[in-house]
């Protein structure tokens, strides 16, 4: 059920609708977990096609890889295939399931985020203390991670 809030109309209020956001901080370090796996091995296999070049700049084959993982699952699930393994799925302020776009938006914010540590440790404390379990790119777009409504 979703209830009217000044800022997020369409999300499950934290309060009222608390099984949304039960265990979302820790599914969501287990999900980064099994995505940095398979952006790896995708990089790997990448680096290995290009006959071994891609080696010779594999952080830059890495970023690239994992942008294009994370812009494509989420456009098409609002989800990484980490997130669908752990049950949760980023939802918009009104409540709706990512498009491409948001996808797009959220994925450069991300990588931007994810490229100072003191960056990274601000935005899991974000998850941790704010009200809806938001990181520094879901804090900037009004967006959020939920356990997977049973449809």
């Amino acid at each position: 059920m979703t209830y009217q809030h000044a800022d997020f109309v369409g999300l499950p209020d934290p309060e009222l609708d608390s099984q949304f956001y039960e265990n979302v901080p820790t599914r969501r370090l287990v999900a980064w977990v099994f995505d940095s796996i398979i952006t790896f091995a995708l990089t790997m296999l990448a680096s290995i096609f290009t006959l071994g070049l891609g080696f010779f700049i594999f952080g830059l084959v890495w970023l690239v890889v994992g942008f294009i993982y994370r812009t494509v699952t989420i456009g098409s699930s609002s989800a990484t295939w980490g997130m669908n393994m752990m049950g949760i799925e980023f939802r918009d302020r009104q409540g709706q399931k990512f498009s491409s776009g948001l996808s797009l938006i959220h994925t450069a914010i991300f990588t931007a985020a994810s490229g100072t540590f003191i960056v990274q440790i601000i935005s899991a404390g974000l998850i941790l203390m704010t009200r809806y379990g938001q990181s520094l790119p879901d804090m900037i777009l009004g967006s959020t991670a939920i356990n997977r409504p049973v449809n």
